[in-house]
Formats: structure tokens, C-alpha cells, sequence
């Protein structure tokens, strides 16, 4: 690594704000990245080898959540790491810059449209339950939206990016897996507008509309009855859901929001300050969805306690006398 001077932030003659250096990302990067990573994996063991944990429907969004946030540090994040830490791809193939440009696109929007659908799932879980009392309604209640929103995102981001109808021009300085749009795009406007709007604005919304109504209904349901529908049961569902909310509201929102305003024509002399900065942070939305669903684990703080505590006390032997 650089020297320790490196880790400031810089500006530059044509910009009117603060930039980071190339080495303040990389430490912005790596250090939640690994935190994360082990977050996951902490997250994980709990929810998939504890059966009651595995089984509860309103784990399934939160585990898919996790497990494409994992890949996506493992791959994307350590490639960007790599890039500003070393100012080329850690491979110089085309072949890899479309699986990065894939990675970053496929993974990150599938996650968004996944969770704008646990807000609504929410609502069902909560107070229509009736809805999945069997199987055959647990299936298409529950199952298949999740199978075909994570077959939508994979297969559609497949086509567009690994079956262009126009020309791939590599280059190894150029940071394809962040800054990079598939090359359809400049040949086929409407695909760039229908992938702002379907994949990343409309569930946008669904996460702020569809998040604040579950708590004014919550609210006004504990205010009417005096208690919300079984709460000491329901309170983790919420709590987790709208922790998450929040995650999305501060790191995904403005970034979707300037990013689709500057696709539709907007000038990007406009705002370019929030542009950068939610750029940025933007993969901070993958970094804290493991910590905010691991504080809605049973006995949290115990797990905790049992995780980092390393002075145990000796328990006294005592031996028969004769």
C-alpha cells in the first residue's frame, strides 16, 4: 500500500468538491468489506443450520439477501479493491470485464427487487398470514415471486450484457465493472430507460411507500387495539425490515434517483457532488444488510458474548477426602 499521506481526500481542477484519493477507497472499501464478509457468514450459520430460524418464511428474502450480498464481496468489491489499489483489472480479458459488468449489475439489482418484494411480503406475513396457510398458497404467495424475480435479474442482465447487438471494446485501465454500461445501451435507448425505471425505480418505490406504510399500520393497529397484532411475536419482522429500509433509503435512493435523472436527460453539471459521494457509498447498501439482520438473531447479545468473550471462569474441582 501507499504511504499513509495517500489516505486523504484530494480535489480536482474540474470538479468544485472534495474526491478521494485512489488509496482512501481502497481502505473505504476493505475494511467494512471483511467486516461484512464475516458478518455474513455469522448471519448464515444461524439462519441455515437452525432449524426454526431456516423454516420461518420471513427468513428466506433476508437469506437470498445475504448470500447474493456475499458473492458480490467476494467478487465484485475485491476486484474494485484490487483496481484502486493496483490501477488496472486484475484480469486483462474482455471475458472478464463482462463478468465483472454482469456481477455488478445482476447481483446488486436482483438484491433491490428482492427486498422491495419482502416489504410487501411484510404486510402479508403480518396481517393477511391467512394467505399462506397451505402449501399450495405458501408456493404461490411466497415461493414463486422469489424464483421469478431472481430468474428475471439473472437471465434479463444474461442477455443484454453477454448478447449484445453491438460492438465490445476492451480496455484494461477502464473501470468496467463500476463505470461501465453494457454497449446496448447507446444502441437501444428504450433497454436503458426500461432498466431504470422497472428494475431500479419502481422498486424504489415500493421499498419507501410499502416500508412507511407497514409502520403507520403497525402504529395505528397498536394505537386502535391498544397492542399490535401479537407483538412480542411480529416486533423482530418489523425491526428488521425496517432497519434494511433505512440501509436502502440512505445508500440506494439518492444514487438511483440522480443516476435515472442524468439518464433522462438531466444536465450533469447538476448536483455532480451527490452524483460522487452516492457512488461512492453506494456499496455500503451490500455492507450493512448482514449487521442489521443479525440483531434480530435470538439471544443477539449472547451470541455475541459467546463469539468474542475469551476469560472464562475456571470451575473449581473439588476432590473426596478420606
Amino acid at each position: 500500500m501507499s504511504n499513509v499521506s495517500n489516505i486523504t481526500i484530494v480535489t480536482t481542477t474540474t470538479s468544485s468538491f472534495l474526491k478521494f484519493s485512489s488509496t482512501a477507497r481502497v481502505w473505504i472499501y476493505l475494511i467494512p468489506n471483511v467486516l461484512s464478509i464475516c458478518c455474513s457468514i455469522f448471519v448464515l450459520y444461524h439462519f441455515l443450520f437452525k432449524r426454526t430460524l431456516r423454516q420461518a418464511l420471513n427468513n428466506h428474502v433476508i437469506i437470498i439477501l445475504i448470500i447474493i450480498g456475499l458473492i458480490y464481496e467476494l467478487t465484485d468489491v475485491f476486484w474494485l479493491i484490487h483496481y484502486y489499489h493496483f490501477h488496472f483489472a486484475l484480469f486483462s480479458t474482455p471475458a472478464f470485464a463482462l463478468i465483472w459488468m454482469y456481477i455488478d449489475f445482476a447481483f446488486e439489482i436482483t438484491q433491490v427487487m428482492l427486498f422491495a418484494w419482502a416489504t410487501i411480503e411484510r404486510h402479508i406475513l403480518i396481517f393477511h398470514s391467512g394467505w399462506l396457510s397451505t402449501k399450495k398458497k405458501r408456493f404461490f404467495v411466497h415461493y414463486l415471486p422469489i424464483i421469478i424475480i431472481i430468474t428475471y435479474g439473472m437471465v434479463y442482465y444474461g442477455v443484454i450484457i453477454f448478447f449484445p447487438l453491438c460492438s465490445f471494446t476492451f480496455d484494461n485501465t477502464h473501470l468496467y465493472g463500476v463505470t461501465g454500461n453494457p454497449c446496448i445501451y447507446k444502441f437501444i435507448p428504450f433497454i436503458a430507460k426500461w432498466d431504470w425505471i422497472v428494475n431500479q425505480i419502481i422498486p424504489t418505490v415500493i421499498i419507501i411507500i410499502f416500508s412507511l406504510a407497514l409502520l403507520i399500520r403497525v402504529l395505528l393497529q397498536k394505537h386502535r387495539l391498544h397492542r399490535s397484532i401479537n407483538w412480542k411475536k411480529q416486533r423482530k419482522m418489523i425491526i428488521q425490515l425496517i432497519s434494511i429500509s433505512l440501509i436502502y433509503f440512505i445508500f440506494f435512493i439518492p444514487y438511483t434517483l440522480i443516476s435515472a435523472a442524468y439518464t433522462f436527460g438531466l444536465s450533469r453539471t447538476f448536483a455532480p457532488a451527490l452524483a460522487y459521494y452516492s457512488g461512492v457509498f453506494l456499496f455500503y447498501m451490500i455492507f450493512l444488510v448482514p449487521f442489521a439482520a443479525c440483531t434480530t438473531l435470538p439471544d443477539f447479545k449472547t451470541k455475541i458474548k459467546q463469539l468474542f468473550c475469551c476469560n472464562y471462569r475456571r470451575q473449581r474441582v473439588v476432590h473426596p477426602t478420606t
